[in-house]
Formats: structure tokens, sequence, C-alpha cells
């Protein structure tokens, strides 16, 4: 079996090569994502292990990338973001997370589960009342009716599904949906909530939450 192992941390990354060659697999590592999609563009990998965040930005949004195109390789995510959301959009496009710090026996068996399972855990679809989003295919759903969503409107939806209901702030919105800072007193937050209260139509459920934020209900 053999893994690739992402990370910048040069003890970390050291200390799981240590680990997975200790159990038998045979390991390459890289420290950065240019790194990385060199090594799969050259190599068949039996699972992946990705820091979450690297010098060259989030391995989810990579990874994301990559499963568009059906990649099908067993993802392990590897992060100290402990967010139900955070956990949420990791399963979404990879097949297990695990917070750090972590115990390395436990990153050893999740990466045997992975490699024995043969293949990707399909996304999961997450419903709000009569809202569906399909991450691994990117669409949504209304009352069965499809979106038409853009990218950002996508990102800004998904954040508020995940919320169950609950407010989700500015900050916490713009965070999800734009790579790049944006102000918090940007209108480019109020845009996309304008588009996407049409294209869900009626009755009205995406709502604002005066010196909060958004939420739906």
């Amino acid at each position: 079996m053999r893994v690739l192992v992402t990370e910048d941390h040069e003890d970390l990354r050291v200390a799981v090569d240590a680990a997975l060659r200790g159990a038998g697999y045979a390991v390459d590592t890289a420290c950065d994502l240019p790194e990385a999609d060199e090594a799969l563009s050259v190599n068949d990998y039996d699972c992946a292990v990705f820091d979450r965040m690297l010098p060259a930005g989030d391995a989810l949004r990579y990874v994301a990338g990559r499963r568009r195109t059906g990649w099908p390789v067993p993802v392990l995510f590897l992060t100290g973001r402990d967010a139900v959301a955070d956990r949420i959009d990791g399963l979404a496009w990879g097949d297990d997370y695990l917070v750090k710090p972590f115990a390395m026996a436990e990153l050893v068996a999740r990466v045997g589960s992975l490699c024995r399972s043969g293949g990707p855990v399909p996304p999961p679809v997450l419903r709000h009342g009569d809202i569906e989003l399909d991450s691994g295919r990117h669409e949504a759903r209304r009352g069965g009716r499809p979106l038409p969503l853009t990218v950002k409107e996508f990102r800004v939806l998904h954040r508020l599904v995940v919320a169950e209901g609950a407010a989700v702030r500015r900050s916490e919105l713009i965070a999800a949906a734009w790579d790049e800072l944006v102000p918090p007193a940007s209108n480019v937050l109020d845009v996309v909530v304008v588009q996407l209260r049409r294209k869900l139509g009626p009755p009205p459920v995406l709502h604002t939450v005066r010196g909060v934020g958004h939420l739906l209900r």
C-alpha cells in the first residue's frame, strides 16, 4: 500500500512518515500543494493524507477540484480546525478528518481503513427543509427544483444549511465563500444574498438578523 503525506510542518511530516513506514506502508511526502500535485501526477496511491491548511492554500479546495474530475483516491485531512462546519466540509470532499493533536496509532489505523475501502465515500447530501445540497456534484435543489447557483452562492448557502437554522455572522459567510480577504463592510455578501433569495424563490427562507448576519428558516 502506498500513501502520500502532504504536511508543511517538518517535525509532524517526519513523524507521520515514520509511523506509516513502521506499519508497513510505502510513503511519499510533500510539503506543499504543488509538490503533492506533482507526486499525484506520476504515482498511484492507495490513500492521501493532507494537512488542511498549507502555504499554497486550503487542501480541501485542492481535493475538491480533483474530485470533480473523478479522482478516486481516499483522503484523510489533518487539521487544527475542529468546528462542526469544518468537519462537515472536510467530509464532503475527503473521506476522514483527524483533528490535531492526535495519537499516531489512530492515524495509522484510519489510513489502514481508507486503504481497505478501495475508494472514496460518496459526499453527503445536506438538507434543510426542502433545500438539498449535493457537495460532490456541486448541485442545489429546492423542492426538487434545480437551483443554478454560482460558486459563491453555493458556498454561502452551504454554510447556512450547515448551521441548521442558527444565524451565521457576515464575517463567517464571507470567509466561507471568498478565497481573498474581503472587508466585513463590503457589499459583496449582500449582492450574493439578494441573488440567492431570488433563486430560492417563494416562500422566503433566507432571512437577515440585523446586526448579526443571516439564517435559513
